[in-house]
C-alpha cells in the first residue's frame, strides 16, 4: 500500500466569504485575514508607520464604545460603512490614515467587512491580518512558527458575496506558499483555484477592474489602489493578541 507523502508545510484552505466562517471549526486553525481594498492593507500601512495598535471592531458603534474608553489624544478613529466615511471618522485607506498621523496612536478601526471578518475570526488559534503589501514576511512567519497547522485564508467579500481584489490575494498568498514548499504542497480546492486565477492575471489590473477599484477610480483614489497592489514591500505581520492588532 502507498504511504500518503509527509506534510511538507501547513496545509492551506481559501475561504471567498468572511459569512464561510459561520460553518467552520476555527479551533486550533491558523487565519490569515484578506480585504485587499482596504482594510487589511490600512492595518499594514498603520503598523508599518508608527500606529501602536489597531483595535478592530464590528461597526461604528462598537468603534465609538471602544474610543470612548481611551485617554484623549491617544487614538485615532477610521472607518466606513458602504465605502463612506463614517462622520467624524478618519478616512480608512492606507495612504490617508498615514497622512492623517498615527504615530504612537492606538487606530480605532471600523469597515464594512475586513474587520467584520477579523471579528468572525476570534477564537482560532492564531489570527493574522494578510495583504499583498506584507505577503512575504506572513508567509514566512506562518511557515516557521505554524508548520504544521493548518492555514485557513479568509478573503472578506462584501456583503455575502465574492470580491475580485481579495480572490486575486488569496492566490497571491498560495503562490507564495507554493514556492515557498516546492514540490508536493497540501492545497485545497479552494486554494488551487485562488492559485490558478493569480497565475492567469495581473495583480494591478485585476485590482483596478474590481467593483472595488473601479469605485476608487472614479473618486480620483487611483493611487490608494496601486499603493495597496505593492508586492511584499513591509515586513509587518499585524496579528491579533485578545482585542488588538500588534506587529
Amino acid at each position: 500500500m502507498t504511504q500518503p507523502s509527509p506534510r511538507t508545510g501547513p496545509k492551506v484552505h481559501v475561504l471567498f466569504r468572511k459569512e464561510d466562517l459561520d460553518d467552520l471549526r476555527v479551533e486550533g486553525k491558523v487565519i490569515v485575514v484578506l480585504d485587499i481594498l482596504f482594510a487589511t492593507s490600512t492595518i499594514v500601512a498603520a503598523l508599518a508607520h508608527g500606529a501602536n495598535d489597531i483595535i478592530p471592531t464590528m461597526d461604528e458603534w462598537s468603534a465609538r464604545a471602544r474610543a470612548a474608553e481611551l485617554p484623549e489624544g491617544s487614538f485615532v478613529a477610521s472607518g466606513e460603512l458602504y465605502a463612506e466615511t463614517l462622520p467624524g471618522f478618519v478616512s480608512p485607506t492606507p495612504l490617508a490614515l498615514v497622512d492623517h498621523g498615527i504615530d504612537g496612536k492606538t487606530v480605532v478601526y471600523s469597515t464594512t467587512n475586513g474587520t467584520v471578518a477579523l471579528q468572525k475570526s476570534v477564537g482560532a488559534a492564531h489570527v493574522y491580518a494578510g495583504a499583498v503589501l506584507n505577503g512575504e514576511a506572513l508567509v514566512e512567519r506562518v511557515c516557521t512558527e505554524h508548520p504544521d497547522d493548518t492555514v485557513i485564508v479568509v478573503c472578506s467579500g462584501s456583503m455575502g458575496a465574492p470580491n475580485l481584489e481579495d480572490m486575486m490575494g488569496a492566490g497571491f498568498f498560495v503562490d507564495l506558499f507554493a514556492k515557498r514548499y516546492r514540490g508536493p504542497h497540501d492545497l485545497t480546492d479552494s486554494a488551487l483555484a485562488a492559485h490558478q486565477m493569480f497565475r492567469g492575471g495581473d495583480l494591478l489590473d485585476t485590482l483596478m477592474r474590481s467593483r472595488v477599484g473601479r469605485m476608487m477610480v472614479e473618486r480620483d483614489l487611483v493611487h490608494e489602489v496601486e499603493f495597496a497592489a505593492r508586492p511584499s514591500v513591509m515586513t509587518v505581520v499585524p496579528r491579533l493578541e485578545g482585542t488588538r492588532l500588534v506587529a
